[in-house]
């Protein structure tokens, strides 16, 4: 009787192929999983460094390529394809203004995938390159995954077609996301949300050390948080400035954005004496006694760390004007789009001015309005659920690549 040589091809979840040959040989083949994620800012590298970490969690031997930030090549060993610096352009004439970079960054990424052949493309967020990514990557014929969902739900619905044809899955993080794709006829998956994920599981410094290592005053301090963009820093920050003039026994302290420097901010705060922390957004949330922050991902994570906020957006006359043409919701800022009422104030355009910022800056610094919203942000954290995304997407992602899928929904 003849030896058996046998070969298994495994991978995390399942036994892959299965073939035995007369030889005197022994063998098994392991074929991991490779993983292409693609994130174009400052809280896609956040959340994505994470759910790489949740996948690594479930998948240890997996290998990763990515177009993101330094959180991502923390995560995953291996330096970017494209910096997500040379990816955050916003807004129509700032994509118009820097198309040549953009095609140049996606043709780049287009090389690498097909070298690298993954299992899977995973795309976080930044729909208007994220989505052009989609299409062409599914008709290279590979799985493809979007985790933290455009917000199509605002504007530009006639996206979700694009979503129908080209996403295997969406992984979405707000709750009222999962009716909205349903209600269109498309795979969608709660998994929790992320930015509560990281919330939870940041451990702030002491508040001394971290006044003293900032050469922070014993003053109660105002976080400002004017953006992550260029454009938004011009538009938002000489507003937020004028602020300190009126509060003296507060401590005004913007968060730096990460993909930013200090001449992008300077031109606007002329010699304000107001300090910019790099790096210490969470530890300044942790610390603050109120905040006023520029709509998106921010607001939440501003509720989430108990902070009560003013809400502002402002962006350039024809922009504002076109916009609201095409946006169709009650709330802009995710806080009361969760929660579906009111918990935070928003100011748009031209509301966002000195004197309608102090009237509501006033009612939360103390008093039942600040309880009201402290409440509310309690409220916020039930809706968002218990899941661990990053574990969560992680499961949804590999089970579904290998069949071996344990339905959460």
């Amino acid at each position: 009787m003849p030896d058996f040589f046998v070969e298994v091809r495994y991978r995390p979840g399942r036994i892959i192929g299965f073939r035995g040959f007369p030889l005197s040989l022994l063998r098994i083949q392991f074929d991991f999983m490779k993983y292409f994620v693609i994130a174009g800012e400052p809280s896609g590298d956040l959340h994505a460094s994470n759910l790489i970490k949740g996948l690594k969690r479930h998948d240890p031997e997996a290998s990763f390529r990515f177009a993101g930030g330094d959180l991502m090549q923390a995560a995953a060993g291996v330096e970017p394809v494209v910096h997500y610096k040379d990816m955050a352009f916003m807004g129509l004439w700032d994509v118009l203004t820097h198309l040549r970079t953009i095609n140049r960054n996606f043709n780049r990424i287009k090389r690498d995938i097909k070298a690298f052949a993954p299992d899977a493309v995973i795309l976080v967020d930044y729909p208007g390159f994220n989505l052009r990514m989609a299409k062409w990557a599914k008709k290279q014929g590979l799985k493809v995954f979007y985790y933290i969902s455009p917000k199509l739900w605002a504007w530009k619905e006639g996206r979700v077609e694009i979503i129908r044809r080209y996403v295997d899955r969406m992984l979405v993080i707000l709750p009222f996301e999962t009716d909205y794709y349903k209600k269109h006829g498309i795979e969608v998956t709660y998994v929790g949300n992320p930015v509560k994920e990281s919330v939870e599981n940041f451990n702030p410094s002491p508040e001394k050390v971290f006044r003293s290592s900032h050469r922070l005053s014993d003053k109660p301090l105002i976080a400002l948080l004017p953006g992550s963009r260029k454009t938004e820093i011009k538009m938002m920050l000489p507003v937020m400035k004028e602020l300190a003039a009126y509060y003296p026994a507060y401590e005004f302290v913007i968060a730096g954005a990460p993909s930013l420097t200090r001449t992008d901010y300077e031109p606007y705060l002329q010699n304000s004496g107001i300090k910019i922390l790099w790096n210490a957004t969470y530890d300044l949330l942790s610390h603050a006694h109120a905040a006023v922050v520029t709509s998106g991902t921010a607001t939440l994570e501003t509720a989430l760390f108990r902070v009560p906020q003013v809400v502002g957006y402002r962006t350039y006359k024809w922009q504002y004007e076109l916009g609201k043409l095409f946006v169709k919701i009650d709330y802009f800022s995710l806080v009361n789009l969760i929660l579906n009422r009111p918990a935070v104030p928003e100011l748009l355009q031209d509301e966002f001015n000195p004197d309608k910022i102090r009237r509501e800056l006033d009612a939360v610094l103390a008093g039942p309005n600040r309880n009201e919203m402290l409440k509310n942000y309690e409220a916020l954290r039930e809706k968002l659920g218990p899941l661990s995304p990053s574990d969560r997407a992680a499961e949804e992602i590999i089970g579904r690549l290998t069949g071996s899928l344990k339905t959460i929904e």
